[in-house]
């Protein structure tokens, strides 16, 4: 016979057969002396045997009871341990904290920066990177993967988000060096409006736009020469000469790394990497790396929605 007994089953067993009384033992299991009798009732169906003899003066062990409660006791020990450790793991994941990105903040050091002040505050915390392509331009915020991400504005659904600023940038044009505009010292953006530009994939939402500089084109609409969703995947499309890409300014050593050259451009307003968070998020470990980063952020001009 294959018995399917439960955990709760065998601890209400055990109760009785220490306490010997079923109202002490439904007190101590904070349940009620009925649910408790039908919950024996029940187990003792399930070994086809009674384990306890009951009168109006006394509850005794059976045979069957005697056998069964060194296994039941062994049982429910292993299992609470097992609840124990299960609640411990559960407890340290709680302390780790997944920061997202798809572009790394360097930027003069300002991550260790963030991470310094923020582990010196919660030294118990695990701090974990993970990074994330362009085709999440929320860097994970939007799935939960991420409790708090480096991302550009503008944010898909940005009523969703609340962020610290962390760099304002200006925007300039990466091209291949052989590119009839890479022998200007700056180039203004009508002169690339008929150029094919690099683009992030069309689940990027509004940051797609951004970097196309829509706003900015009068109404027409840009040529898409490539789609990139990575900074190696940029690079190698400007190295085949397969368009031209908008970048903030800190990003420019993550292109330049042979046979593409940048150049400042005029008539597109500058660029905002920020550190967002959930506007419905209320962990106080988010919300104290929001603040570390924030007491970084000086001489940032635009403000903060936190």
């Amino acid at each position: 016979m294959v018995m399917d007994v439960h955990g709760r089953d065998l601890r209400y067993f055990t109760a009785v057969a220490e306490e010997l009384h079923f109202t002490r033992a439904a007190e101590r299991l904070y349940v009620s002396q009925p649910a408790l009798s039908k919950q024996i009732r029940v187990l003792e169906k399930q070994v086809g045997a009674a384990l306890f003899e009951r009168d109006r003066r006394a509850v005794r062990l059976t045979e069957v009871g005697a056998a069964l409660l060194p296994h039941a006791l062994r049982m429910v020990a292993e299992w609470e341990a097992a609840e124990a450790t299960v609640a411990q793991v559960v407890a340290e994941r709680a302390k780790d904290l997944v920061v997202g990105m798809s572009t790394s903040p360097g930027r003069g050091g300002m991550l260790p920066a963030i991470r310094s002040r923020f582990t010196a505050e919660h030294p118990g915390t695990r701090l974990r990177v993970r990074q994330v392509t362009w085709d999440d331009s929320t860097a994970g915020l939007a799935d939960g993967t991420s409790d708090v991400a480096f991302v550009w504005l503008p944010l898909p659904d940005q009523e969703r988000y609340r962020w610290v600023p962390v760099a304002e940038e200006p925007r300039l044009v990466a091209m291949a060096e052989t590119h009839p505009l890479a022998g200007r010292d700056t180039v203004d953006f009508t002169d690339l409006l008929d150029e094919p530009f690099l683009a992030l994939p069309d689940s990027a939402g509004p940051l797609r736009d951004y970097w196309l500089a829509t706003e900015s084109r009068g109404g027409r609409p840009a040529v898409v020469g490539a789609e990139v969703a990575s900074t190696e995947e940029t690079y190698e499309a400007l190295a085949a000469e397969l368009g031209v890409v908008l970048l903030a300014a800190g990003n420019v050593p993550l292109v330049t790394l042979g046979g593409v050259v940048t150049r400042p451009v005029q008539g597109v307003p500058p660029s905002r990497f920020v550190l967002a968070l959930r506007a419905d998020d209320r962990r106080p470990l988010v919300h104290a790396y929001a603040r570390a980063a924030e007491s970084l952020r000086d001489g940032i001009r635009t403000p903060s929605t936190l």
